[in-house]
């Protein structure tokens, strides 16, 4: 009788110790499948690549760069920033960022380094997030969002084209790196500036050329860029501030060119 409840008892164990490993094997099984679907770890340099990495179908991004630096290429990250690059999939930077050889130097064996191109420019940017897409697996994601962005694009381009000054083009000076507002506006664009602070010379060259507008880019601004010249200037940010949505960068543009042409 012994012998028989011990038996009973040992069959009993060995069901509750499989019935708990065939838990633990679907738990790990679901956490593996959670983390297939969600993509790859990405960490990013600022913002901006975060942006990229969003548009592209990445949804696990840490950004090493605190959203309250004003100037992402300048900021010189602590160790304790460092910290998250040795546990990514994929490390993503710009050359032109001082930083870049502190992450190149703190990426292990496991992370994948990639230089972003950060360009806002329509066609450019598109093709950079399909590039990254590709990388992480979810091309899938980067064209719906590319697609939604085409649209959202369109309608923007087409209200502040509705507010052209005398249903002409608008005669802007740009700054180096706002191209792509420029493009976004249909403006005529008259000079760049930048991004070495501007000289006199090139203050009286490009005021000569009686621009309506300045482009001006508020992360590197030295404030008044065309001081006695008529022309009104619109500072626009050139990466996302307050959040890693690339499309905020152009409806912001949109927003404030529009708003300045209305007077």
């Amino acid at each position: 009788m012994a012998l028989i409840r011990r038996n009973r008892l040992a069959r009993i164990a060995f069901g509750a110790v499989a019935l708990i490993a065939g838990v633990a094997v679907a738990a790990g099984c679901s956490a593996r499948g959670e983390h297939d679907h969600h993509g790859p770890h990405v960490v990013a340099a600022s913002s901006w690549e975060a942006a990229f990495a969003k548009a592209a179908g990445a949804s696990e991004v840490t950004v090493i760069v605190p959203a309250s630096i004003k100037h992402a290429p300048d900021y010189d990250p602590k160790p304790s920033d460092l910290a998250a690059v040795a546990d990514a999939d994929f490390v993503l930077y710009a050359q032109f960022e001082g930083f870049a050889g502190k992450i190149k130097d703190a990426a292990g064996s496991k992370a994948k380094l990639v230089e972003v191109n950060l360009d806002n420019a329509k066609d450019t940017m598109e093709s950079e997030v399909r590039r990254l897409g590709d990388m992480f697996g979810t091309r899938t994601a980067a064209d719906q969002w590319i697609g939604d962005f085409e649209t959202e694009y369109g309608k923007l381009a087409t209200d502040v084209k509705a507010a052209w000054p005398g249903g002409q083009p608008p005669k802007v000076v740009q700054q180096a790196f706002m191209g792509f507002a420029a493009q976004l506006s249909g403006a005529q664009v008259l000079g760049t500036y930048g991004p070495a602070p501007i000289t006199p010379g090139q203050v009286a060259d490009l005021s000569a050329k009686n621009p309506q507008y300045v482009l001006g880019n508020e992360q590197m601004s030295t404030g008044q860029v065309l001081p006695g010249s008529s022309a009104k200037q619109i500072d626009l940010t050139n990466y996302p501030v307050q959040d890693q949505d690339l499309l905020s960068i152009y409806r912001d543009a949109a927003t404030k060119i529009t708003a300045a042409m209305h007077g």
